[in-house]
């Protein structure tokens, strides 16, 4: 039935369990309410106990890799990648700071999101995770680091499988089940009186991050332009193929050809973009740190949570590293963050139902933003090192 399910795609998945569980808000009554409220209750639970396995086991062996390879050049990448991902999180929780207060209505959006009617599940099933979230990203660290360094190959064998195993249960398990999952919460939000100012919050924030999108890449081919002394608009228009293969595809591994191939026509020699293209598609996550950030920022303010600037800082640099163990799945890079929103911005469950949600409907933004931008990284990369 998921095979089945998947072929549909997740992003109509998702936006059509929005739409049934608004609907079913509206005419299910409270004991089947009930049976989903349990469903979402179990599986909560299920994320709490799998997001400290996540960390390790997608990021230590993300951090060995990078380890390997070509020195100056590998490290002079992954640091610019690592700038512009700063650059566009940093970027992103500004503009959103000023203008969610107009956009958002923030007053008039906390009034629509009191609960009226509040429903429980039958029952619980507690899953305490292995270890708490700071123990795990110092774990993923110090292995990674550890791994890249040593001579011996034996952990890090070790490491892909259990990467492996967690892969398969992020594609096999929780991928399939986030459209049930997002179902209930939209189904309670109905039924709590919810649904509307979540509606409303999630196609301003669309909006809002595709405008970003933009603004940032415009500001990373301005920066290759001038390193490069070459037109950014024709840079940027030359990447246009690799912007709608992402667009489409929502993958930046299934647009590595597309990107390979444009890079080139910027004058990147082909050595160069055979090494840039490939890691950056994986390191460079520009375009995911914007949703992720904006998300993050409107779920805060629409709560009615405080905005503290030295605790984004923290979160957006934490966030440049967590997500580059972004496995090739739809909604990698959000399940690598998890924990990240978890333990540094104190988001709970139903948050992170709402971060899921809305990451998803906009997956495509965020993956053309990396895989764009990921041009005018090769461009940089190629000018630096041709004159040596």
């Amino acid at each position: 039935m998921f095979k089945k399910l998947a072929k549909f795609g997740l992003l109509p998945l998702v936006i059509t369990a929005i739409g049934l569980g608004i609907g079913a808000g509206l005419i299910f009554p409270d004991w089947l309410v009930r049976v989903f409220l349990t469903f979402n209750g179990l599986f909560g639970q299920f994320l709490g106990f799998i997001v400290p396995l996540l960390i390790p086991g997608l990021i230590a062996p993300g951090i060995a890799d990078l380890g390997k390879g070509a020195g100056k050049l590998l490290l002079f990448t992954v640091l610019l990648s690592y700038g512009f991902t700063l650059f566009a999180g940093f970027f992103t929780f500004a503009t959103a700071e000023i203008a969610y207060p107009f956009l958002l209505n923030t007053i008039s959006s906390l009034e629509a999101f009191s609960v009226q009617h509040e429903l429980a599940p039958y029952f619980t099933l507690p899953i305490p995770p292995v270890m708490d979230v700071t123990t795990s990203l110092v774990l993923a660290f110090m292995l990674g680091m550890g791994m890249a360094l040593i001579k011996g190959d034996s952990l890090k064998k070790l490491m892909y499988d259990f990467r492996d195993i967690i892969n398969k249960v992020i594609a096999s398990l929780i991928i399939p089940l986030l459209p049930l999952y997002i179902f209930g919460i939209f189904l309670n939000m109905t039924v709590n009186g919810q649904a509307a100012a979540v509606i409303s919050v999630f196609s301003k924030i669309i909006i809002f991050i595709f405008l970003i999108t933009l603004v940032v890449l415009l500001a990373e081919f301005a920066i290759a332009g001038v390193v490069d002394r070459k037109n950014p608009f024709k840079m940027l228009k030359a990447m246009l193929p690799a912007y709608f293969t992402a667009l489409g595809t929502a993958s930046s591994a299934a647009t590595i050809p597309v990107t390979y191939k444009q890079v080139q026509t910027l004058g990147v020699r082909e050595e160069i973009a055979s090494f840039t293209v490939p890691l950056c598609a994986n390191i460079h996550m520009s375009g995911s740190t914007i949703k992720i950030t904006a998300c993050a920022v409107a779920i805060l303010m629409i709560t009615g949570a405080e905005l503290n600037l030295w605790q984004f800082v923290g979160f957006i640099c934490m966030l440049g590293i967590s997500i580059v163990a972004g496995p090739g799945v739809p909604g990698g890079a959000i399940m690598a963050s998890l924990g990240v929103l978890q333990k540094m911005l104190g988001f709970n469950e139903q948050m992170l139902g709402l971060m899921i949600a809305l990451y998803i409907a906009m997956d495509s933004f965020g993956t053309a933003c990396n895989v764009t931008g990921d041009g005018a990284i090769s461009v940089i990369v190629d000018k630096i090192y041709r004159k040596k």
